[in-house]
């Protein structure tokens, strides 16, 4: 896609989204992204990416040298297009393999890894810097903090544990929701001791969704944006 960035040679604008497991990020970023005409980055499917191909390759993740070494040959790429979003691993698709319970199990054993989140930060801040888009919706865990902290518009997505299990539970496939719940809190505790995604830093807007629908959800994250910067001067208009 060519966007404005790609006329103008203005790098894009960055929209932080973070949030706990289940609070919507992904579904509401990607709709917040359409709205805008802005690029999508999942930063979480690349760590879900990876925790795959260590499963592929009968890596054992407990092991925090292993899992550093493996990204050494570590090839993925994830689209940024939110109308044509694809995660792949080398040439293997992934895109829903990465959201198997298996994968889940034991992606906050890769996500802890300091290492590895300095490795992928470093590719998200490339992904954004070359994206055609005039500005791209950036979600996961340490977004408005560590990858983006001096993005224009920086936002925490969150809900009460009773709302982010239920959207969890239709999420993933194959688990009951007491299964779903559990991997929620057990991710939620295990990912606590790296980053704080739970408590807005200061200069980021918190947007509780636990009483909005997912409509509502999306609308208030797009009218955030605009309250924050001017959309003309990326190629939108108001």
């Amino acid at each position: 896609m060519s966007g404005a960035n790609g006329a103008s040679g203005r790098e894009p604008v960055t929209v932080a989204v973070d949030g706990p497991a289940g609070s919507g990020k992904s579904s509401v970023s990607k709709a917040a992204a359409r709205e805008l005409g802005f690029g999508y980055l999942d930063t979480g499917a690349s760590y879900r990416a990876l925790a795959w191909s260590l499963l592929e390759r009968q890596v054992h993740a407990e092991d925090a040298s292993v899992v550093i070494a493996a990204l050494d040959d570590f090839d993925f790429r994830i689209g940024t297009d939110p109308e044509h979003y694809f995660v792949r691993v080398g040439e293997t698709e992934v895109t829903d393999a990465i959201r198997e319970p298996r994968v889940t199990a034991v992606v906050s054993l890769v996500a802890r890894v300091p290492e590895v989140r300095v490795w992928l930060n470093e590719r998200f801040r490339a992904i954004v810097a070359a994206s055609e888009f005039p500005g791209v919706v950036v979600e996961g865990r340490d977004i408005t903090t560590v990858v983006a902290p001096d993005a224009p518009v920086r936002i925490l997505l969150t809900a009460s544990e009773e709302a982010r299990m239920a959207r969890r539970s239709k999420e993933l496939t194959g688990e009951s929701a007491e299964k779903v719940g559990a991997a929620l809190r057990s991710r939620d505790q295990a990912d606590s001791r790296v980053v704080d995604f739970m408590n807005a830093a200061d200069g980021v807007t918190t947007v509780d969704s636990t009483h909005l629908d997912f409509d509502q959800t999306v609308a208030r994250v797009v009218e955030v944006v605009h309250d924050r910067i001017d959309l003309t001067e990326t190629g939108r208009s108001h």
